[in-house]
């Protein structure tokens, strides 16, 4: 079975999204909860804890945007995929600036004092995640699909 070039490109960027979402998602859970892993130490959530799981938010993201994007193969993407494009990125800088509010001296703890992850900041995540989510569904190819089950 001969395959041409660009499948298998497009098969190598898939897994590799694949790997790069599932470790990602081992990075941000490790962040998140610690405390599943029995890495835990303190009962308060700090900076090392947030830039984890910020770091593997960053790896879903990478991932999943290289994988959506090799669903379109050599197609141009449309402009509502672009514009998912632009969310995804969107919505993390939205979960980083709300995730270190304390870091950066617009949270609820100056400086001196330790970050503090409250509920502020976690609805804040919630939110870049949520406009992360709504990127990712404009960004998949609705029209390939509907072209394969009508013709």
């Amino acid at each position: 079975m001969n395959l041409e070039p660009a499948f298998r490109v497009s098969s190598v960027r898939i897994r590799f999204s694949l790997t790069c979402v599932g470790l990602g998602l081992f990075v941000f859970v490790v962040g998140a909860k610690p405390n599943w892993f029995g890495w835990d130490r303190s009962s308060a959530v700090g900076f090392i804890q947030i830039a984890v799981f910020l770091l593997g938010l960053a790896l879903i993201c990478a991932g999943g945007f290289v994988g959506l994007s090799a669903l379109w193969g050599k197609e141009q993407r449309s402009i509502i995929a672009d514009i998912g494009l632009r969310l995804i990125w969107t919505g993390y800088v939205i979960a980083v600036f709300t995730g270190m509010a304390d870091v950066f001296g617009m949270g609820s703890q100056a400086l001196p004092k330790v970050p503090y992850f409250g509920p502020w900041q976690a609805g804040g995540v919630l939110i870049g995640q949520f406009v992360i989510a709504i990127g990712f569904l404009m960004l998949i190819p609705y029209h390939y699909h509907s072209n394969k089950t009508s013709g």
